[in-house]
């Protein structure tokens, strides 16, 4: 405990630390206020609780400002389907991978092309969400005159929201966009584990309460485990004679995680398994098979949904990966810097060997990925209640995870960076070899 405090107190005497710190839990804080400022026009005591369904799970994700007609209402799941779409016109269209590939100006410009597709997904998903989530009893003023200054609002409230991401991410701890669903997500934590746990009496369910804690905490730790978990590949450096002195000459390492591409191919899947039902509940009087999607894809516990579920984020998993992570750049910088894999030859024999080996170890992962996202289901069935069944693994449990140890690695690196800074001040340290190869 003492060491504890010990690292909380180092934290806060960095200064450029502390002051992101205090911004991320300031953005945080604006985000949930607004998450509680219900649309102009709407009867507050009229709005019934989302508590099931996709419709729950997409509550849950954004802390309830769903089910509560908030300004938020949509929060950030419009920009990730608009991220979706443009990642994946960067892979299908040229245009679009030549922007990526021209360095600041073409992020630059995608970025800007996300932010305008992002408005137009969000008029046209508030439409869905204004017939699905407020009734008409709710509404106080003129519904045409509710409908488009409604509209005109949520997309403003997810601007707003894309703004406070990018600024976690540029001015605050970790990736802002995962760390406002994250917030999201734990602020219903509280009250699922109150309901879960102390509503229910009774010495069986005391001892169903006691297993279901055990059961979570083995899931988390394989969660961990999952999200840490990396194939070192062995690099040797040839010796270089510099100014009569003998540099390389060591074995060194390219670490590639198992799942390289995070929290994102839940988030990305969990965005798109919205769509069915909003766009199914506007036909849905039209048409049986609107009809028959939105029932299919309403339930999270239906075997319909957690095949498509499951298999998007093995697809996601794999697309983002082979995005995020280029063996031919790594194999370009290997050779540039004199470093080769023992048994492969530099140059496109490396980037093959490099690609082969990631696409061994993102199969399981992306596996294991999909498997831990559907726990929920079978927790569910095993007679876990339905609001703490969300956070029984699925998509709730791995981005706190992911979230969590992202933001945790980035607050040691700002406390090594000060550590090696005041040794090297003091002089006590006059070098240090790498164990890890950077490529």
């Amino acid at each position: 405990m003492k060491k504890f405090f010990t690292t909380i107190r180092n934290i806060f005497s960095i200064e450029e630390l502390r002051n992101r710190i205090i911004a991320t839990l300031g953005f945080l804080i604006i985000f949930r206020l607004g998450s509680f400022v219900v649309l102009p026009g709407v009867d507050p005591t009229q709005l019934t609780e989302t508590d099931g369904g996709i419709l729950g799970i997409l509550n849950t994700l954004l802390g309830g400002s769903f089910s509560r007609a908030s300004i938020f209402g949509l929060g950030i799941m419009p920009y990730i389907s608009a991220s979706i779409v443009i990642q994946l016109m960067t892979v299908a269209v040229p245009t679009f991978q030549k922007m990526q590939k021209d360095g600041e100006s073409g992020r630059n410009k995608l970025n800007q092309i996300t932010r305008v597709l992002t408005i137009l997904v969000t008029l046209a998903q508030s439409i869905g969400y204004l017939k699905v989530t407020i009734p008409a009893e709710a509404i106080m003023i003129n519904s045409t005159m509710f409908t488009i200054s409604s509209m005109v609002l949520l997309t403003a409230g997810t601007m707003f929201c894309m703004w406070l991401g990018e600024k976690i991410t540029d001015k605050g701890i970790g990736n802002g966009i995962s760390m406002l669903i994250m917030i999201g997500i734990i602020s219903s934590l509280p009250g699922a584990a109150w309901f879960e746990f102390v509503t229910t009496n009774g010495i069986a369910r005391g001892l169903f309460s006691v297993i279901e804690v055990v059961i979570l905490f083995f899931v988390v730790l394989v969660t961990v485990a999952l999200v840490q978990a990396t194939r070192r590949i062995p690099v040797q450096y040839a010796k270089q004679v510099v100014g009569g002195k003998v540099y390389g000459g060591q074995r060194q390492f390219i670490p590639l995680k198992v799942n390289a591409s995070g929290v994102m191919p839940i988030i990305f899947a969990q965005a798109l398994m919205i769509l069915p039902t909003l766009i199914g509940q506007i036909w849905a009087d039209e048409s049986d098979l609107a009809n028959a999607v939105t029932v299919a894809f309403s339930d999270p516990y239906s075997w319909q949904y957690n095949l498509v579920f499951a298999l998007l984020i093995i697809v996601f998993t794999f697309f983002y990966t082979a995005i995020t992570v280029n063996p031919s750049n790594m194999a370009d910088d290997l050779k540039r810097s004199g470093g080769f894999i023992p048994g492969v030859k530099p140059g496109k024999p490396t980037s093959e060997f490099i690609g082969d080996v990631l696409d061994r170890i993102t199969l399981p992962g992306s596996v294991f990925l999909a498997i831990i996202a559907i726990l929920p289901t079978f927790a569910y069935n095993a007679g876990v209640g339905q609001q703490f069944a969300y956070f029984f693994g699925g998509t709730s449990l791995l981005i706190m995870v992911g979230v969590i140890l992202d933001t945790l690695q980035q607050i040691e690196s700002y406390l090594l960076m000060r550590h090696y800074e005041g040794m090297m001040k003091s002089g006590k340290m006059r070098g240090r070899s790498q164990n890890v190869a950077v490529a």
